[in-house]
């Protein structure tokens, strides 16, 4: 058997764990510890994160659409190929060393995707893009750690909590379309969706493009227009003054 050769590691701002990526033969791994959070031979869910949310954005002019997370590229390139040719797709990616990796060991992963005059990648925590686009999104797109049960960094369950999601209800425009990945269900998520004023949809999807192996989740979650944001419990909740947060 080809053996795993470690290729580089890097911290993530703020994060006491180290993120690793490994190469055997043309497949890539980026591993958490024992954990891994990627292969590159899995890309059925992340790529399917793209597909479902152009789906939904048939037919509108010039869609803006944020992508948290660059990982190894597919939810970026499955995005390039189904979003019309006026599209904007900005990436936020917080750790410089990906961005690196997807230029430099993975290229061949990537391709052209990177250099496609839609993209524009943003070192920065997708959380903050959030906040400051109230209302200018069409798509935002997350793959953040494992979903809603982060495992990078605590910080990143506030992007799936009860104000993180009012948060990005608030920065999609009406009929907008926030898609969140996840490596298993979580019905309190979905009822967190619902609660914040999305219409709600549960897609499983294989996590490898044969449609076989483990099944992902994404919610699909569209904005149907104003309402009050809620509380876990139902209940209406005041606007705090937002804390930043880091993808």
């Amino acid at each position: 058997m080809i053996p795993w050769v470690h290729l580089d590691s890097a911290l993530a701002p703020g994060g006491d764990h180290e993120l690793r990526l490994l190469r055997r033969g043309g497949e890539f791994s980026i591993r958490l510890g024992h954990n891994e959070l990627m292969n590159s031979r899995l890309s059925g869910s992340e790529k399917a994160l793209a597909t479902l949310t152009a789906a939904k954005l048939t037919g509108r002019t010039a869609p803006r659409t944020l992508i948290g997370g660059l990982g190894m590229g597919f939810t970026l390139g499955a995005a390039l190929a189904s979003l019309p040719a006026d599209a904007k797709v900005v990436v936020a990616e917080l750790v410089p060393a990906v961005v690196a990796w997807a230029r430099g060991p993975m290229a061949e992963i990537f391709g052209s995707s990177l250099d496609d005059p839609r993209v524009e990648i943003v070192q920065d925590d997708v959380g903050a893009l959030i906040r400051s686009g109230r209302g200018g999104w069409d798509g935002i797109m997350l793959d953040v750690d494992n979903g809603p049960e982060a495992m990078t960094r605590s910080a990143n369950d506030g992007l799936y909590g009860p104000e993180g999601l009012g948060d990005a209800h608030a920065a999609l425009r009406p009929g907008g379309v926030l898609a969140v990945w996840s490596q298993g269900p979580d019905p309190a998520f979905g009822k967190r969706l619902s609660r914040t004023g999305f219409a709600v949809e549960e897609k499983r999807v294989r996590a490898s493009d044969s449609g076989k192996g483990a099944r992902h989740v994404i919610w699909l979650a569209t904005k149907q227009g104003a309402r009050a944001q809620l509380s876990e419990s139902g209940s209406p909740r005041r606007r705090r003054r937002p804390v930043r947060r880091s993808s």
